[in-house]
């Protein structure tokens, strides 16, 4: 029996494309919302933070000034992700998203490495003053609006499956507790514990820190083809249970910014006709696309040689597909 890879026909995949065209346009709105508030809140608590001569707030002025730069880095990532296809980028520009995520991290642990030694070498000097209540005003207020942020953001990454923006909103909470800290800080540091102030500049530093790692792993895995195993696990036991399917001898995925793609060998009946097995094919696409929402699925098909082969398969059972065969091999 001929082996042969079966895909979506390419009205489908076409169909498929323009809705993560149209999402990746929708997130744009997620990080320009990010870059906007940040902006106000930078410029807010460094001018305050300043002239109340509190280090916490400082160093959450500069922690929402590389959020500037980092919404903005997630900005161009979405709008490169959206360049369609060409010779050169045959799978697209998918992972300029992912790339955009971990450029986000780098530059979130340069300020953080840069607010814990600041910080640390004002406490080891005792260079210490107590910060006027105002600040702890200002901390108030920037929570409440970042955590409007983050819930406005987080809604809108689950509606389009976008990893940028979902990282985006992580850095949004990240942000509303550092500024609830900050807010508690100088509050506590205005009753002559001005060493208070320092310390919870120390503790959003490695905050920082620690969200700039998150974000890091998470691109990292991504960008080196990293997938979940308990997710293709699911996968294998949905392909099982399809009529005609006797095994998976192999499966894997990896992920094109927020795009799944599969490639799934599967087993069949040595006796199982070109028409059958590729609407098995395509009954395979269609469960992992409705169930899992995976992008683009590629089926390599196999004759099972056990001793149950011959006695699984019944002729005509299966209709033609949309699947379209894609590369003849020699016969098994």
């Amino acid at each position: 029996m001929d082996r042969h890879i079966c895909t979506r026909e390419k009205g489908a995949v076409r169909t498929a494309q323009v809705d993560r065209y149209g999402n990746l346009k929708r997130a744009e709105r997620g990080a320009i919302v990010s870059i906007c508030a940040y902006v106000v809140l930078s410029v807010a608590k460094l001018v305050v933070g300043y002239l109340a001569d509190s280090d916490a707030l400082r160093a959450d002025g500069l922690n929402n000034f590389t959020d500037v730069l980092s919404s903005i880095a997630v900005f161009i990532g979405l709008r490169f992700s959206r360049i369609p296809a060409d010779d050169n980028h045959r799978y697209g520009h998918w992972k300029a998203e992912n790339i955009a995520s971990l450029v986000t991290s780098f530059i979130m642990f340069a300020v953080g490495l840069e607010v814990l030694f600041s910080s640390i070498s004002s406490i080891a000097r005792n260079e210490m003053e107590t910060p006027d209540i105002t600040a702890a005003i200002v901390g108030v207020v920037a929570a409440l609006i970042m955590y409007g942020v983050y819930f406005y953001n987080k809604t809108l990454a689950a509606k389009v499956d976008s990893p940028g923006l979902l990282a985006a909103a992580k850095d949004n909470r990240s942000d509303a507790w550092t500024s609830i800290g900050t807010a508690v800080a100088v509050f506590a540091a205005s009753f002559n514990l001005a060493w208070l102030d320092a310390l919870t500049a120390v503790i959003i530093g490695l905050l920082i820190v620690k969200t700039a790692y998150d974000i890091f792993k998470d691109s990292v895995f991504s960008l080196s083809d990293g997938f979940d195993e308990d997710q293709l696990a699911e996968y294998r036991e949905a392909i099982m249970q399809i009529s005609g399917v006797l095994g998976v001898r192999v499966i894997r995925a990896r992920t094109y910014g927020s795009n799944i793609d599969a490639d799934v060998v599967i087993t069949v009946s040595p006796d199982m006709t070109v028409r059958d097995s590729h609407a098995i094919a395509d009954r395979i696409e269609d469960v992992l696309l409705q169930r899992f929402n995976v992008y683009e699925t590629t089926v390599h098909i196999e004759p099972n040689e056990g001793p149950t082969a011959m006695s699984t398969y019944k002729a005509s059972t299966y209709k033609g597909g949309r699947g379209s065969i894609r590369t003849p091999h020699a016969s098994a």
